[in-house]
């Protein structure tokens, strides 16, 4: 439903800023390289890793999914507080989870909606079902050290089973097969077991399958700990601090299990978890402090075009993803006379403008993007926030 939000941006706390601005520059940059022309051209920072490996690309959905770890923990606490029980949050996290997930099985088949290729596997439903798993374990307890310790089994527990478990018909990895063969892992034979090709994203295996949403668990549990950092009475900077050396650490743990169980945006490895986590803690904790510094030098009363910029996309993230998907679905599906459709006749346009065809696909995103922030700037201006 439309939310009427009567508090300007400035009266929020600096936590919540910083939320929001980092939220913001997680759905511009997740628009921009979603929607790049045909993609094949683009710069390296602007795709995904092919297999084993990560580009800044490969850190769009993690950090959105630790930032909803985040954010569940700041409502839930808030809605606890003013006195909301937890069996009518539990239904409305239930409510919240169920929308999400038929929004995202929406934008999976806009504007064919043919069951026969229907993807249930996606960004949507793997929110919808991570959101639901942590905010319930919220609701059963708060605290921390139960959720550090189903994060750590989780990526564990995922390590073992890639690692050990013999995939059926192809034999145990490292054995028989390579660890992490595109096709011959238990991820990928698990969603072919489930689901016919048609379903699945690339055919033989889909990257937000369901044995990967384990470790997606652990990402969305790392939010949830900072979430929980987050309210402590520790000072901004002493947060920001804090957050920054878990950043490092999860980091140098990821690049160290990436010698034994490759970090793998395809496959959730437990190895890109911590290597994710790692960067999206460091872009919070330098968020956190780009606004309390200016807090300190000019006031709440002020806002920076480039607040503005960011919080039109960061106070609005499922609206803006869903406009960006349908609107992708729909220039697609428009076809002209010459054969091609409109959004690959753009793209050649563009190109035949700018030869150097990685900085034309650059070009068709940051227009792509543009053209999606001009509605949900008018929806900011109007203070119109879509929740769920």
């Amino acid at each position: 439903m439309a939310e009427q939000n009567a508090f300007p941006v400035a009266t929020k706390t600096n936590r919540l800023v910083a939320l929001d601005l980092l939220r913001g520059l997680t759905l511009a940059f997740m628009i921009m390289v979603n929607d790049n022309g045909d993609g094949k051209h683009a710069y390296w920072a602007m795709k995904h890793a092919d297999w084993n490996g990560f580009t800044p690309t490969d850190l769009v959905f993690p950090t959105f999914l630790f930032l909803v770890g985040i954010t569940t923990v700041m409502s839930t606490a808030a809605r606890l507080a003013k006195g909301a029980t937890k069996q009518s949050l539990f239904l409305h996290t239930l409510w919240r989870a169920v929308v999400l997930f038929l929004l995202g099985l929406l934008v999976n088949s806009f504007p064919h909606f043919n069951p026969h290729t229907l993807r249930f596997y996606g960004v949507l439903p793997r929110i919808a079902i991570c959101y639901l798993v942590i905010a319930t374990l919220y609701l059963i307890s708060a605290d921390w050290r139960n959720k550090a310790v189903i994060a750590v089994a989780a990526l564990v527990a995922y390590w073992a089973l890639m690692r050990f478990v013999s995939v059926p018909g192809y034999g145990i990895p490292t054995h028989d097969i390579p660890l992490l063969d595109r096709d011959a892992n238990l991820a990928a034979w698990i969603d072919r077991a489930i689901f016919p090709a048609s379903h699945l994203y690339e055919r033989t295996r889909d990257p937000e399958g369901l044995l990967s949403t384990l470790p997606a668990l652990a990402t969305a549990l790392s939010g949830m700990l900072t979430g929980e950092w987050l309210r402590t009475s520790r000072t901004v900077m002493e947060k920001a601090k804090g957050i920054a050396i878990a950043g490092v650490c999860g980091l140098l743990l990821g690049g160290l299990w990436n010698f034994w169980f490759p970090v793998n945006k395809k496959l959730w490895t437990s190895s890109y978890v911590l290597y994710a986590a790692g960067w999206s803690l460091l872009l919070l904790a330098l968020s956190m402090c780009v606004v309390e510094m200016r807090e300190r030098k000019v006031g709440a009363k002020t806002q920076p075009w480039w607040y503005t910029m960011l919080l039109v996309f960061g106070m609005n993230a499922i609206a803006s993803y869903v406009l960006s998907e349908l609107l992708a679905g729909a220039i697609d599906s428009i076809h002209l006379a010459s054969g091609m459709n409109l959004g690959r006749w753009i793209d050649n346009e563009i190109v035949g403008v700018i030869p150097n065809a990685a900085f034309a696909s650059l070009i068709f995103s940051v227009l792509y993007t543009a053209i999606c922030w001009v509605p949900m700037w008018a929806m900011y201006r109007r203070k119109v926030f879509l929740k769920i």
